[in-house]
């Protein structure tokens, strides 16, 4: 049977906790990883008026992160993104339209700054014509963007 441990993380952890926050965790994950790397420490009432200001500090920044978020939701929901590429006779691009070029765009028309890992696309653009692209930005909020692509003329 696992021994269960409480422990105040002093590091914002991935798919564990974030700073300042008491979490459980295995009694030997805590022991042998999280106590020596210094990424937690016992909860007590000392360590928990510590790391306060940590934690609220990074609550604010996410505050600050979503709100950010859903500005650009906002925004780029009632905006379409319009690519001109070469294309063959049967509409297939000679390149592709890919997240660097969407989030360029973006930047471009809107100024809004969005990481490239942010767009979920299983392949690059291919074809001319009307396509959606789902860009994630932030942990529960996305936002479908509309693209078209179009023929360059010669």
């Amino acid at each position: 049977m696992i021994k269960i441990a409480k422990v105040l993380l002093t590091q914002t952890i991935d798919n564990l906790g974030h700073v300042g926050e008491v979490v459980d965790v295995a009694d030997g994950y805590a022991r042998n990883f999280l106590f020596p790397q210094g990424l937690a420490l016992e909860p007590s009432a000392h360590n928990k008026a510590r790391y306060a200001k940590a934690k609220a500090a990074h609550a604010a920044e996410m505050g600050e992160h979503r709100a950010t978020a859903v500005r650009q939701r906002d925004v780029l929901a009632d905006h379409v993104l319009v690519f001109t590429r070469k294309a063959h006779d049967d509409d297939k691009l000679y390149g592709s339209v890919r997240a660097a070029d969407i989030v360029g765009s973006i930047e471009t028309d809107l100024g809004e700054k969005i990481a490239p890992s942010r767009v979920q696309l299983e392949h690059p653009l291919e074809s001319l014509g009307s396509h959606v692209v789902t860009i994630d930005l932030y942990k529960d909020i996305s936002v479908v963007v509309r693209v078209r692509i179009e023929k360059e003329q010669p």
